[in-house]
């Protein structure tokens, strides 16, 4: 199918065919590449959505949906077979409803976190953000991908906050989950006072968890809603050092078992250097200050009592850092943690914090509980010794989930990318460190690009069941073929 056939459904200068822009969408800043996409869409409605996709079953074309613009590190918008055609869903970017009563959004796919954080700041509430994402970070494709957020008292489900979605599956079918679903038209559901916030259903099917994690290989989201908090009136900040991450571990597990700090997470000396410093230099100059391990954690009042709510949350968490031997404070060196805690609540600055000192970095993330996590560190270090990576060149970031019943792992190994030495040795190092951390029993919930044959090689009986629901949803196989256990004749 020619590129110019799709000026029939879309708007002029909508199909992007400059070879150097969509080169770009096949080297991503991972170590997954493919060819170049035929060309790129941008529509800007669900109906355009549904026409493409209605368009590719006709012609047998494989779409690629993104909603994020570059960079892009995981891999799963690079095309695995020629020809294919990105869906760039970056021009949908309405905040479509901002219902204060039931602290819910209504967005589509190219809102980004900045943009739907002040609009829900204006309305007196805030949106749970993950660790200081990139500025051009879609905050949809983020939940879809399950991305943990900085505030683990108000993640309950792997699917928070998302509630309910509209997507558009490989069938052509526009469907709406949870509570979307009806009876009723939107504009009557919010007539009678609903708010799109219950996401199971309809019946007894989860629609939307079946979306979340799929990496695009079902169908196309149009819109969500999402969970909001209220924004606090009053804050308060601090930190506690650590020489071993054991010496801060059982005090993390104290604190998040009664629900009591808001933010809470856990940084290497690295990965807090990297967010607050512009050079390399920097970032080591100010790392060799701070202590191995930090655990930050806020505590927040709101309209009534919001001192006193603080007082007495910080009182307990004193009582228990003494009994754990340990000395929170409100400030770390020079870092302010109040100021920090604003940092949190807003996307990175350009560029991105992660590549802004070598120019290239590889994650390696997964899922497990923060008492195995010590085990996990001592073999990674191992792997970065056997590679002849830096440690300084190594931010480690934890983030408690699910109210701290389980925790995020992630190594953000940084690089020269022009250094063909230093990116073949990072390479390595990630495909040797994931098998070897995967073999001791990290949950590789999110399997991008190298992950997913390592992942899906252990559960034969998800892959057959995964199947069954690709040829539902999405029976040509146009939706981004070859990711995770969709390989081409699989």
């Amino acid at each position: 199918m020619k590129p110019s056939a799709w000026n029939e459904i879309l708007a002029p200068g909508a199909v992007i065919t400059d070879k150097k822009t969509l080169s770009a969408w096949a080297a991503e800043q991972s170590f997954t590449s493919g060819p170049r996409p035929a060309c790129a869409l941008k529509p800007t409605s669900a109906a355009q959505v549904q026409e493409i996709v209605e368009r590719a079953n006709a012609e047998r074309v494989s779409l690629i949906p993104c909603s994020s613009s570059a960079p892009h590190f995981r891999g799963d918008t690079a095309p695995e077979f020629a020809d294919a055609v990105i869906v760039d869903l970056g021009g949908m970017d309405k905040i479509l409803r901002m219902d204060v009563r039931n602290k819910v959004a209504m967005i589509e796919p190219g809102v980004t976190f900045d943009t739907l954080q002040e609009a829900a700041h204006k309305a007196g509430l805030r949106l749970p953000m993950p660790l200081v994402p990139r500025r051009t970070k879609s905050v949809i494709a983020s939940i879809l991908e399950r991305e943990p957020h900085t505030i683990p008292k108000y993640h309950w489900d792997s699917s928070d906050p998302m509630c309910c979605i509209e997507v558009v599956f490989g069938t052509g079918d526009l469907f709406r989950t949870g509570s979307a679903a009806g009876p009723g038209t939107l504009e009557q559901q919010w007539a009678s006072g609903q708010a799109q916030k219950s996401p199971m259903g309809p019946s007894q099917t989860d629609f939307m968890k079946i979306m979340q994690g799929s990496q695009g290989t079902f169908g196309i989201v149009t819109w969500a809603t999402i969970k909001l908090e209220l924004k606090p009136t009053a804050q308060k900040a601090f930190f506690v050092g650590g020489e071993c991450l054991e010496d801060i571990m059982d005090f993390t597990y104290a604190i998040l078992k009664p629900k009591l700090p808001d933010e809470c997470l856990i940084l290497n000396r690295v990965a807090l250097a990297s967010m607050l410093t512009s050079t390399a230099q920097e970032r080591d100059a100010k790392a060799k200050d701070l202590p191995n391990w930090i655990l930050f954690y806020a505590v927040a009042g709101y309209e009534h009592y919001a001192q006193e709510r603080i007082s007495y949350i910080e009182a307990d968490i004193a009582d228990m850092a003494r009994r754990h031997k340990v000395h929170p404070q409100t400030g770390l060196k020079d870092i302010a943690g109040l100021k920090f805690l604003a940092r949190l609540s807003q996307s990175s600055d350009d560029p991105y914090w992660k590549i802004r000192h070598l120019g290239g970095c590889q994650d390696i993330f997964f899922l497990t509980t923060l008492d195995r996590v010590p085990n996990f560190l001592a073999a990674f270090e191992d792997e970065c010794r056997r590679h002849a990576l830096p440690p300084d060149d190594v931010g480690i970031y934890l983030q408690p989930t699910q109210q701290g019943r389980n925790v995020h792992v992630e190594f953000a190994c940084m690089y020269d990318p022009t250094d063909a030495a230093a990116k073949d040795r990072i390479k390595n190092l990630y495909l040797s460190a994931s098998r070897r951390l995967g073999d001791m029993g990290a949950f590789f919930s999110r399997p991008y690009g190298h992950w997913s044959d390592m992942t899906y090689a252990k559960c034969p009986d998800t892959v057959k069941a995964l199947h069954k629901v690709k040829a539902i949803l999405d029976p040509q196989g146009i939706m981004n073929p070859g990711k995770l256990c969709f390989k081409k004749g699989a």
